[in-house]
């Protein structure tokens, strides 16, 4: 009897243990979402223009280079919201009184300017905000606003109907659109909208390759464009579209989102971070999402019904977006935007943020939701984008990406600004359990594309880990290369090996001489990188450089020519040269290793290695180790 009560009570502990487990498993989101909105909308409030007769009332004013950005209007739908959720007035007044501004600001035409810059594009984000808003502050206007807003809503989606194509702009703005003027159809009871939005986001669908990734964010070949950025995607894109299905009810669209969602899942690495390191866009990649695209946040909340996942993906994300809010409320520009940067961040990353956890929180359903383990917090696998030329992997300590997309922007060669995103088979974003990065990416020369967007920053060079030399023809490195040859494979019990191929080659995509195979070796707890250099035209001195991220209180030591040891808090590693035919520098030129986008620093390991004295091959191998 005893043994049997016994039993009984072990069962009872089991479903108890198993009852608190579901607990610590289960989350409102629509609370989350709220409580950071909250914060950023009382952020957005304190730089808006309030005193009435001033010029800009009701603009808001960004910190970094004064301006009174048009877009940052689209904190409209923010403070209507936070004023749904609060009840406080502060923020319904905040909303009209930026709505009536931006409603000032508008062009004949119906279109708004995204200012300082000539871009109109940007329209739709703004006019999807004011309708939004409306459904939530509309009964609380004057007569002459409730004509005003109304009027000018009009103008603004019969631009955007006469305008917007693929032709007209990147897919995003395409796809947004198809969102806005479904929305339109509804919002004034006519169908030339909704049908329009139905011809948009089958142009747009039909861009997706057999993987779920959207081309169309790059340069024109003739007037199309072409190009995958996975950070604008799920930032903006998808959510674009997905939200025009649940309008609309399309379900070959909706569909669409769904496959593509499976694949984009991958992209968020287990401590929220989103992995955009190799996207064409990734220029402003910042490791929560991008500078100026809005936020996944939105996305996951219009599937979370579909996969329990993405309630996890989505509140991760958030609770890594909140670590990069700074002392003074904005959003900066990466995990360390404070050591890096000297002056505070634009206001762009901050209300695009805000506008989407006000989407997400709208359109989430429940108040309690039961999450799951993301992918890529499961061990064991490696998963290869074939569409795309990317590899992902994950160990017991290690997530990597490896990237080799190949996509090319024929008609701007060298001048565009999308050709400098790291490719050739680097290790685009490598990342330790308990510790976050330990390699990332930037961008190889950087640039200014957009003054408005791009802070100053002379003589930074490229945090992504690369092969390289210079000569008298210029300079030379894998991340130029956009042919490369890759192949992903498991090689044991939690070993996995990716292997990659190319030329070492310059902006212009032309090689020198110096061909390259690299292979990597992934285990539990170590990286094993072999390189063997082809010496076929040219016989230059090659550099190796592995930018180590460098958070406060790491400490590098070099214990003898071969030995780096790395301590990192409650992690230490070891970088250590394998083959003896190298000379391993520590620390050159390190105050030049940050980065704008994403905000880091680095601290550069460099392999030197002179051309062998006979043959044409020369092979260095080298290891990370977790201690």
């Amino acid at each position: 009897m005893a043994g049997y009560k016994l039993k009984i009570l072990f069962i009872l502990l089991l479903i108890g243990l198993a009852s608190l487990s579901a607990k610590t498993q289960s989350v409102n989101l629509k609370k989350e979402y709220g409580n950071t909105l909250v914060q950023l909308a009382d952020v957005l409030l304190q730089h808006q223009l309030k005193e009435k007769g001033m010029p800009g009332f009701g603009a808001l004013k960004c910190d970094y280079d004064g301006v009174l950005h048009t877009r940052a209007s689209e904190s409209v739908y923010p403070f209507a919201v936070a004023y749904k959720i609060t009840g406080e007035r502060k923020y319904l007044e905040a909303a009209i009184r930026t709505g009536n501004w931006l409603i000032q600001q508008q062009e004949q035409n119906g279109s708004w300017k995204e200012t300082p810059e000539e871009w109109t594009g940007t329209t739709t984000d703004q006019v999807l905000m004011l309708m939004l808003a409306w459904d939530n502050i509309a009964p609380q206007f004057s007569k002459t606003e409730k004509d005003s807003w109304r009027n000018a809503i009009h103008q603004a989606v019969d631009y955007l109907h006469g305008v917007m194509t693929p032709e007209f702009a990147s897919i995003n703005y395409v796809a947004t659109t198809c969102a806005t003027l479904a929305k339109a159809g509804i919002f004034f009871n006519d169908r030339k909208y909704a049908d329009r939005a139905n011809e948009l986001a089958h142009r747009t669908v039909s861009k997706m390759d057999e993987d779920g990734f959207l081309n169309g964010e790059g340069g024109r070949t003739h007037a199309n464009k072409l190009g995958v950025d996975l950070g604008y995607s799920m930032e903006m894109s998808l959510w674009g579209l997905g939200l025009y299905a649940k309008l609309t009810g399309d379900t070959l669209v909706n569909n669409a989102v769904k496959h593509a969602l499976k694949s984009h899942l991958y992209f968020i690495y287990p401590d929220g971070s989103l992995d955009n390191s190799w996207g064409i866009r990734s220029n402003k990649w910042t490791t929560y999402g991008g500078a100026t695209s809005d936020g996944c946040q939105v996305l996951f909340s219009l599937y979370a019904d579909e996969d329990p996942r993405y309630g996890a993906a989505s509140l991760k994300n958030l609770e890594y977006l909140r670590q990069n809010i700074l002392p003074n409320g904005l959003i900066g520009y990466g995990p360390q935007h404070e050591e890096v940067m000297d002056h505070p961040p634009c206001i762009y990353p901050t209300f695009t943020k805000a506008k989407n956890l006000a989407m997400a929180y709208e359109l989430e359903t429940k108040l309690s939701r039961v999450l799951a383990k993301l992918p890529t917090e499961e061990s064991g696998w490696v998963k290869y984008f074939k569409t795309i030329d990317v590899a992902q992997l994950r160990t017991e300590n290690f997530m990597a990406t490896i990237t080799s997309y190949g996509y090319k922007d024929y008609k701007a060669g060298a001048k565009s600004k999308y050709m400098y995103r790291p490719a050739g088979g680097t290790i685009s974003a490598l990342w330790v359990k308990d510790h976050g990065y330990l390699t990332a990416s930037s961008v190889t020369e950087y640039s200014r594309p957009e003054p408005m967007s791009f802070p100053e920053a002379p003589g930074v060079r490229s945090l992504t880990p690369r092969i390289e030399f210079t000569d008298s023809l210029g300079y030379f490195t894998n991340l130029f290369e956009f042919d490369s040859r890759m192949e992903a494979k498991q090689a044991g019990s939690n070993r996995f090996e990716v292997s990659v191929s190319g030329e070492l080659k310059d902006k212009n995509w032309l090689a020198a001489g110096v061909g390259y195979h690299m292979k990597y070796l992934f285990s539990d707890s170590a990286v094993v990188k072999t390189i063997r250099l082809i010496y076929h035209d040219a016989w230059p001195v090659v550099k190796i450089i592995e930018p180590i991220i460098h958070y406060k209180g790491m400490v590098f030591t070099k214990i003898d020519a071969y030995t780096v040891l790395i301590s990192a808090g409650k992690h230490k590693f070891r970088f250590k040269l394998l083959s003896d035919n190298a000379v391993l520098n520590m620390g050159k030129g390190a105050e030049h290793y940050w980065a704008p986008y994403p905000a880091l620093k680095a601290f550069p390991l460099e392999l030197e290695i002179r051309p062998a004295a006979d043959g044409f091959n020369q092979e260095i191998s080298y290891e990370i180790l977790v201690l």
